[in-house]
């Protein structure tokens, strides 16, 4: 059972316009974007491709772990992919707060 850091949730949740709970584990995250996901991928393919194009999910990584694991869910690997690449989003943003916050030892304007 893996915690998952609070910003994660509202970023999905605003990059995909939808609106998961913002608590529980990685795991239950995980299975409810799969199937928020599979949902896209049956009814509306054009907005999955949009929000993974707004998320900045990696086009030729995402094709190549979909076709290398055919047999497995889609919605779950590209459900990993949109939740590690939010991670990343977040780990990034916060180092660059905290060197903004550091500073250079200049004024700051």
């Amino acid at each position: 059972m893996t915690l998952i850091p609070k910003e994660l949730v509202p970023a999905i949740n605003q990059s995909m316009e939808i609106e998961l709970p913002a608590t529980g584990t990685h795991e239950q995250l995980h299975e409810k974007l799969s199937v928020v996901i599979n949902d896209l991928i049956n009814h509306d393919f054009e907005k999955l491709v949009f929000h993974l194009y707004r998320i900045d999910v990696d086009e030729a990584r995402m094709r190549a772990l979909l076709a290398n694991k055919a047999d497995q869910n889609a919605g779950g690997l590209i459900a990993d992919l949109i939740i590690e690449r939010q991670l990343q989003k977040i780990k990034a943003k916060a180092e660059f707060k905290q060197k903004a916050e550091e500073g250079t030892g200049e004024e700051k304007w």
